[in-house]
């Protein structure tokens, strides 16, 4: 494995650790109105517990593939030239 390709990964985690909080902050979010209105009440401690390790769970795919597609189209994939 070559610098160039430790370089790009090593930057797409980055910006993955640093998006990771607010996208799922944003997830919980949105679960959350989602099945208040949908239940017509307020979540409990358990329930708002299980949506918060939900939103957590989906987060950690979403951040991660949108860090690879942006840092491939700003720097370009390595060993794609």
């Amino acid at each position: 494995m070559s610098f160039e390709y430790l370089w790009f990964f090593g930057w797409s985690a980055l910006l993955a650790a640093m998006l990771f909080f607010p996208v799922s902050k944003l997830v919980w979010t949105l679960s959350v109105k989602r099945q208040q209105r949908k239940r017509g009440r307020s979540l409990d401690e358990r329930e708002l517990g299980g949506q918060l390790t939900r939103a957590r769970f989906i987060t950690i795919f979403v951040v991660m593939a949108f860090a690879l597609m942006f840092n491939a189209n700003i720097f370009g994939f390595p060993g794609a030239r």
